[in-house]
């Protein structure tokens, strides 16, 4: 006779018996309720059992301890179909083969290199920009990031393709929820109307980097981008390289992971700073005072303290990813309870972030919290912080992103102050990211 499992609490079941509509229709709401009942909680989608961990040492016990017994979640997993074997979907040997490969390209000499796009791309739309007209603040913040992935990973203007790409990616993003249903991979084969739409832009994306990589092989140039790097890129262990296939899946793992998130965590930044008076006016003394009336350069980035800590303390209030997912491959014990093979494990960053254990004033925006040497690294040792993921499966591009953040702040900050729509509804929308759902109107008003 088969033993029942014993489950941590949980919040009321709807009437089929899961959690999966509650889940669904509010996600952040349902998993804050869960942390109310404990640091471990238990929940139902469809067939699936899942566990929800709020506490820093379950979440160092699953990410970094004991992360062999577990692997990507249900979600991402379905996003193979679209990602393929990139960074983000691979697991075991082949993941860490992948990242030996392309570790090489977030090198900080690399990056420098990088940040010199960055700027100017950002001085670019910074210009363009007019003294009181109203602006969606995240769709600016999305083109730009995809302007900057562009010229970074391929060294090619997308600008001309910029609408269909945003648009293809848009679409992939809102079809997040499609793969969080139980039966995602067997809907995904019939001719229904979002797999229709997925098949639309995963097609527009493999045009877009297909066409790139082909020209780059072609021509044979290696014009010190991330696309050259991958073309020539070798297994130290057994010298082989990646085919076509595989540099299209990273690619557009890249090409995602650095478009999207850095675009959300700018357009969360510069909300925060219109309702923060008293931490833009020292954010623009500290650009006045570093730049004064000169461009930006990669080198400021280590001078713009700041700044770096309105963008860590924006991460910690909107992480652009808002949770992580594991799947048991063995059963694991947490807390006294015995977590079975494939079940979910859930971990929340937006969660976490704003635990009053952790964070004095959790839900108050305070820069200054994070003015200390390495406030950053060691809120990450201690996993209360971890917009970037932790262990094996840290986002190889944190310190890109953080550079890019942080010269884009001030690029716009030296020129211009932004000002929220008094009538722009904020409600955070869980995703594959951590977007605004209604957009960001915001007034453009000269400094």
């Amino acid at each position: 006779m088969t033993q029942a499992i014993i489950l941590p609490p949980t919040v009321k079941k709807n009437w089929t018996g899961g959690h999966f509509r509650a889940f669904m229709k509010d996600r952040l709401g349902f998993l804050l309720r869960l942390s109310k009942l404990g640091d471990l909680t238990s929940f139902k989608l469809g067939p699936q059992q899942a566990f929800f961990i709020n506490h820093p040492d379950m979440i160092r016990d699953v990410l970094v301890t004991n992360h062999a017994k577990f692997e990507k979640g249900r979600a991402l997993k379905s996003a193979k179909t679209l990602l393929g074997e990139g960074l983000l979907t691979s697991e075991g040997a082949f993941h860490l083969r992948q990242r030996r490969m392309i570790q090489p390209l977030f090198h900080r000499q690399r990056i420098n290199n990088y940040a010199i796009s960055m700027i100017e791309s950002a001085e670019k739309m910074a210009d363009k920009w007019q003294d009181g007209e109203e602006l969606d603040i995240s769709q600016e913040m999305m083109h730009l990031t995809l302007q900057i992935v562009g010229k970074t990973l391929f060294s090619a203007n997308v600008a001309d393709e910029a609408d269909e790409i945003g648009k293809a990616m848009t679409d992939l993003v809102e079809l997040f929820d499609y793969l969080m249903l139980p039966f995602a991979q067997l809907l995904a084969k019939l001719p229904l109307p979002h797999s229709i739409r997925f098949k639309k832009a995963k097609a527009t994306l493999d045009a877009v980097i297909y066409g790139i990589i082909n020209e780059r092989r072609q021509s044979g140039e290696d014009k010190g981008d991330l696309l050259s790097m991958l073309l020539i890129a070798q297994d130290e262990d057994d010298g082989g390289q990646m085919t076509d296939e595989q540099i299209r899946d990273e690619c557009l793992t890249l090409f995602l992971a650095g478009h999207e998130t850095t675009a959300n965590a700018l357009t969360w930044t510069w909300y925060l700073l219109s309702q923060n008076p008293e931490a833009e006016a020292k954010f623009h003394e500290e650009i006045d005072t570093v730049l004064g009336n000169r461009t930006p350069t990669p080198e400021d980035y280590q001078k713009l303290k700041f700044t770096e800590a309105i963008l860590a303390e924006s991460m910690r209030l909107f992480p652009p990813s808002w949770a992580n997912g594991r799947l048991s491959i063995q059963e694991h014990e947490i807390a006294g309870y015995k977590i079975p093979e494939k079940s979910l494990i859930l971990m929340s960053m937006y969660v976490l972030h704003r635990d009053e254990r952790f964070w004095e004033d959790a839900d108050t925006f305070k820069p200054e919290r994070w003015m200390s040497e390495n406030a950053i690294k060691e809120a990450g040792n201690k996993f209360i912080y971890f917009p970037f993921g932790s262990g094996v499966r840290r986002c190889i591009g944190e310190q890109f992103a953080w550079m890019e953040g942080v010269l884009l702040l001030a690029t716009f900050g030296k020129k211009w102050k932004l000002r929220l729509n008094p009538e722009q509804k904020i409600v955070p929308q869980p995703m594959i990211t951590l977007r605004s759902k209604y957009g960001m109107k915001m007034k453009i008003e000269k400094r």
